[in-house]
């Protein structure tokens, strides 16, 4: 069994919800912590600065009052994402406000830093760094990560190109902490799935963007309940990093997803929380290639509602 802080012990689903960019808000994390999984979003998606600290106020007193409500089935605790990227002009600002809240879990990705994990820890938070490989995964223990989410092939966003199968092997033969698989989960049975393979908890994003509660438009949407594995594509055009986003929002935009240029490493960019050419690609979709089980735009209590039963239904034939 892997060691578990104690703010991750006894979740109801072991699944966190992933921080989507410019998706996620406290409408949405919040229906996944009362939903039973961790709800999370990346703190750039407050816009401007100071609305960070509104909505980590929404979030910490929404929750607080569900949980005195309902002693018998609390929420999940909540996570914020920290792009720790050196054009991220805001991380000492949003890191200030997370201390603030103690915001119980954060999710650091594009880099890893000891202050910023310090800071976390003087309040007792939980730091869980993306990785996309072995030798990633062993800096960000080393820089004090207390957990990490692997980011395999056919993830949403910036995905490696590792099957999870290698990647949690790898990293369970000398880590033993908390571990999150992500790439393609959109399913209770995948979710299992990751657990067997070594993973305390499934890590699910793409699914989430077709919610009521998700701020992705409807035709965003849409094509995420439309489309399947064979509408993603691997780009590191529009950040500088490889992603996957999904076919029909590239042809949109006047492309050809098939003969796409490279991107550039160093435009990215997230200064006053822009991405890379935000502007330019504002209407670039990220998805993961597990979309081909979502089938309808539902609320975020009804996909969690559908993901227990299936997972409860995996292990019964397992049984």
């Amino acid at each position: 069994m892997s060691k578990l802080p104690k703010t991750l012990q006894n979740l109801p689903l072991p699944i966190i919800g992933s921080p989507l960019f410019i998706i996620s808000n406290p409408k949405l994390v919040i229906e996944q912590c009362k939903a039973g999984i961790i709800g999370a979003m990346p703190a750039l998606n407050a816009r401007p600065a100071s609305q960070l600290d509104e909505w980590l106020a929404e979030i910490t007193e929404t929750l607080a009052a569900y949980n005195k409500a309902n002693p018998d089935k609390p929420a999940a605790p909540f996570a914020i994402n920290q792009i720790v990227h050196k054009s991220n002009d805001r991380l000492e600002h949003d890191m200030e406000m997370v201390v603030k809240y103690k915001v119980p879990v954060i999710i650091t990705s594009l880099g890893a830093r000891t202050d910023v994990n310090d800071a976390i820890h003087s309040y007792g938070g939980v730091v869980l760094h993306d990785i996309i490989n072995n030798m990633f995964a062993k800096k960000a223990i080393e820089k004090g990560a207390d957990g990490l989410i692997a980011v395999a092939a056919g993830a949403g966003g910036h995905a490696g190109v590792k099957s999870p199968f290698a990647l949690v092997q790898e990293i369970r033969q000398w880590f033993d902490g908390p571990l999150a698989l992500s790439g393609s989960i959109a399913t209770g049975g995948a979710v299992l799935a990751a657990q067997a393979m070594g993973a305390d908890f499934a890590y699910i994003g793409s699914a989430f963007i077709a919610t009521h509660e998700a701020r992705a438009s409807d035709a965003y949407k849409q094509a995420i309940v439309d489309g399947n594995s064979d509408d993603i594509v691997y780009s590191s055009l529009f950040t500088g990093v490889h992603g996957n986003y999904l076919r029909p929002s590239i042809v949109a935009a006047g492309m050809d997803p098939d003969n796409l240029p490279e991107g550039d490493v160093k435009t990215m960019n997230f200064a006053s929380g822009d991405g890379s050419k935000a502007k330019a690609w504002k209407d670039i979709w990220g998805c993961g290639q597990g979309i081909g089980a979502v089938t309808e735009v539902t609320s975020t209590a009804d996909l969690v509602a559908r993901l227990k039963r299936e997972y409860e239904e995996a292990k019964a034939r397992l049984r």
